[in-house]
């Protein structure tokens, strides 16, 4: 797999980057995406939240973080004190992978590996760009991007790291799909907001500092 290093423009800022997105080839999922579905937020944002990739809202409408999900993201971040329109939220990758249904509903399937290393460059432009203090990683591809394969969200949920290689801190908890699909949707719901709790402590502290 090629890989999406070609297709960054050198040096864009955001605006530069979400038009480049949309002519990338590096890896196979562009061919059955509606759009590339770039990040969105201030480039002068302290917290950048990675997820999965775009869902099937999010491709035809061409935004991250606008579906089912997004919404309890959006609750979630409120109930800690994190202000959602300073925070900027994206994705290991940029089309959204499925599958169709004889109904020709479309299934979230999670990209493989080879394609979170394929669209990484994006993400490192739009980490260079903003230059967060902090990353929230959102499930286990978001995390596993940032901090390695051997990390388990389950075992190191909710804790501060020093994020490898750069001038910041991140915090690794569940993706809110998983929250959606749960069958104790209000526990595990509980459990994402006091891993937020600690982000936004986290970030208090900082600022402090």
């Amino acid at each position: 797999m090629p890989g999406a290093e070609e297709f960054v423009p050198s040096g864009a800022r955001l605006p530069g980057l979400r038009e480049a997105v949309q002519g990338c080839r590096g890896c196979g999922l562009y061919r059955d995406a509606t759009q590339a579905v770039f990040g969105a937020g201030p480039e002068t944002a302290k917290v950048v939240v990675i997820g999965e990739q775009p869902g099937d809202q999010e491709d035809r409408r061409g935004e991250p973080f606008i579906g089912p999900a997004g919404g309890m993201l959006d609750r979630a971040l409120a109930e800690v004190g994190i202000r959602r329109d300073a925070v900027y939220v994206t994705n290991t990758t940029k089309h959204f992978k499925f599958e169709r249904t004889s109904g020709k509903r479309r299934i979230h399937r999670k990209p493989s590996q080879a394609e979170v290393d394929a669209c990484r460059p994006w993400l490192d432009a739009e980490l260079r760009v903003v230059a967060p203090r902090l990353v929230i990683c959102l499930g286990a591809t978001a995390a596993q991007a940032m901090l390695g394969t051997s990390f388990r969200v389950t075992k190191e949920r909710g804790t501060v790291l020093d994020l490898p290689d750069r001038d910041a801190h991140v915090l690794a908890t569940i993706h809110p799909s998983a929250i959606l699909r749960s069958e104790d949707r209000e526990a595990m719901y509980q459990g994402f907001v006091a891993d937020l709790r600690v982000a936004a402590r986290a970030l208090r502290s900082l600022d402090a500092g």
